[in-house]
C-alpha cells in the first residue's frame, strides 16, 4: 500500500505500507505486496512463508520487516538448526536501517532466538501495545505465548488488539487466534462461537478450525468434533498446510475417546506418519499418539524404531523442553532408555540463567525420569515425579489437550502403582470433565468406582 507523505517544502514522498496500514521502512511496492503474502500464509499455516519474504529482500535489501518476519518463522520452529539460522539472521539485522516498529521486533526476535520466551513475550505486550494492527507481531506475539503455555495472554493479547481492527483486512485471523486463546482459558461457549465466526469469515482459517477442535476435546464432543474435523478436510489437508498433520492428530484422539483405537493407529500410518516428515511439531504429534497407543495397550510394531531415529535431529535438551519430552517417549517405546538418560544429564549441566535450562530441569527432566520409572515397571516412583511435574506443565509449552498425555502417564502409573485412592481421584477428575470418553470411564471402572 503506497500513500502520500507530505516533505519539507510542500513536496510529497511517497510511503509504503502493509495491508493494514502500518508502514514499512525500506520497501518498494512490489517487496509490500511480498510481505503481505508471506504473512498472510504465515497466518493461514498454508504454503511457504518464507519464499516471498526472501523475495521481498532480494528487491528491497534495506528492508528490515522481511528479514524479521522471516526469522520470526524460523526462531518460532523450536528446533535447533532452524534457531541457529534466526541467530543469524539476527546478526544481520544489526546492520540494516529500522524504524521504531522495527527496532521494536527486532528487540523481541532477539531475545526469542536466544530461547528466553517470556522476556521476548514481555517485550511483545509493548510492541502490540504501540503497533495493535502489526499482524505479524500478532502472529509471532500469539505463537510465543503457545510456546510458554500461557493461557492468560494466549486470550488477552488479542483482546487488547482487536478494538483496533474494526475494517482492517485480515480481521478474522484475529478472531481465530482469540477463539484458541478463550479455549485455553477454559472459555468454552465463547471460544467456539469465537471459531466459528472466524470460519465464517474465511473457511481457511485452520487455526480458528483448530481451535473448535480443541473446545471440541476439551468438553469430551469425541464424536462432533471427530464429524467437524472430517467435514472440514478440504479446508485444512492440503499438501503445503502446516497445521495438516496435527489435525490428524486431533482426528486421532476423537477416535481414542471413542474407544476406536485401530482408527486412530490407521491414521498414524496413513497420516500423522504417512509422509517421513522431519518437522518438530509433526513429530511431536507422532509421539504423542503413539504414547497414548501404548498405555492403551496396542501394540505398535516397530513404528517407535523409525520415529526415534528422526527426533536425534532435533532433540538436544536446550532448545525446547516440552519437544525433549516427546523424544523421550519415542526413545523409552523405542528401547533406547540411554538416550531419554543422555537428555536428562544434558539438562543439568547447561546454565541455569537460561530459561529453557530451567524449564527442561524444572519440568523436562521430571517428566523424563517419571517416564522412564514407568518403562521399568517402578510405577510408585514414577507416580511421584508425575504428580509433581503436573502441577508445573503450564510454565512447559504446548496446549492442554497436548500435556494430557501427562496425565494419561500418571492416572496409569497410579493404577499400576495399586495407589487407588490417587487413581479413584484422577478419573473423578478427567470425568468431571469428559464424562463420555471411554478412556476415562476405563480409568473409573479400573480404579473401582461405580458409573450410572
Amino acid at each position: 500500500m503506497a500513500k502520500a507523505k507530505a516533505k519539507a517544502g510542500g513536496s510529497e514522498a511517497m510511503t509504503i505500507s502493509d495491508r493494514q496500514g502500518v508502514e514499512l521502512v525500506g520497501a518498494s511496492a512490489r517487496a509490500a505486496q511480498l510481505f503481505d503474502l508471506g504473512c498472510n500464509r504465515f497466518g493461514h499455516f498454508c504454503g511457504d512463508p518464507i519464499e516471498p519474504f526472501r523475495e521481498a529482500l532480494a528487491d528491497s535489501p534495506d528492508f528490515p520487516m522481511a528479514l524479521i518476519a522471516k526469522a520470526w518463522i524460523y526462531a518460532l520452529s523450536t528446533e535447533p538448526q532452524a534457531t541457529a539460522q534466526a541467530r543469524r539472521m539476527v546478526e544481520d539485522l544489526k546492520e540494516m536501517p529500522k524504524g521504531l516498529r522495527e527496532a521494536s521486533h527486532f528487540e523481541a526476535l532477539r531475545l526469542a532466538a536466544a530461547t528466553e520466551w517470556t522476556m521476548a513475550s514481555r517485550v511483545l505486550d509493548l510492541h502490540n501495545a504501540n503497533y495493535p494492527t502489526d499482524l505479524i507481531g500478532l502472529l509471532a506475539g500469539h505463537q510465543v505465548d503457545f510456546l510458554t503455555a500461557n493461557a492468560r495472554n494466549l486470550r488477552d493479547r488479542i483482546a487488547r488488539a482487536l478494538p483496533a481492527w474494526e475494517g482492517v483486512p485480515g480481521r478474522s485471523l484475529l478472531l481465530g487466534m482469540l477463539a484458541f486463546g478463550l479455549e485455553e482459558a477454559g472459555d468454552y461457549t465463547r471460544a467456539e462461537a469465537a471459531g466459528m465466526k472466524a470460519l465464517e469469515a474465511d473457511a481457511d482459517d485452520c487455526w480458528a478450525h483448530h481451535a473448535v477442535a480443541h473446545v471440541m476435546e476439551m468438553q469430551g464432543r469425541a464424536a462432533e468434533g471427530r464429524d467437524f474435523i472430517r467435514k472440514r478436510k478440504a479446508h485444512w489437508a492440503q499438501p503445503d498446510n502446516f497445521l495438516k498433520v496435527h489435525n490428524w492428530w486431533h482426528l486421532a484422539l476423537c477416535h481414542l475417546e471413542l474407544g476406536e483405537a485401530d482408527a486412530a493407529l490407521a491414521l498414524y500410518d496413513d497420516e500423522v506418519r504417512g509422509e517421513p516428515s522431519t518437522v518438530a511439531q509433526n513429530l511431536v504429534d507422532a509421539s504423542a499418539l503413539l504414547w497414548r497407543l501404548h498405555l492403551l495397550g496396542v501394540d505398535v510394531g516397530d513404528r517407535w524404531e523409525e520415529l526415534a531415529e528422526v527426533w536425534t535431529q532435533h532433540a538436544d535438551a536446550k532448545c525446547y523442553p516440552f519437544n525433549d519430552v516427546h523424544a523421550a517417549f519415542a526413545y523409552i517405546g523405542a528401547g533406547r532408555r540411554s538416550d531419554a538418560t543422555d537428555l536428562v544429564k544434558i539438562a543439568y549441566e547447561g546454565q541455569m540463567y537460561q530459561e529453557m535450562n530451567r524449564w527442561m530441569r524444572d519440568t523436562g527432566a521430571p517428566v523424563i525420569d517419571g517416564l522412564l520409572l514407568f518403562d521399568r515397571g517402578e510405577f510408585a516412583a514414577s507416580v511421584e515425579l508425575l504428580l509433581r511435574a503436573r502441577q508445573i506443565c503450564n510454565s512447559f509449552g504446548g496446549s492442554h489437550a497436548q500435556r494430557d498425555v501427562i496425565d494419561w502417564t500418571l492416572t496409569e502409573a497410579a493404577l499400576r502403582a495399586k495407589q487407588m485412592p490417587l487413581a479413584r481421584a484422577l478419573a473423578q477428575e478427567r470425568l468431571a470433565l469428559r464424562p463420555a470418553s471411554r478412556v476415562n470411564i476405563a480409568f473409573a471402572r479400573r480404579a473401582g468406582l461405580r458409573l450410572n
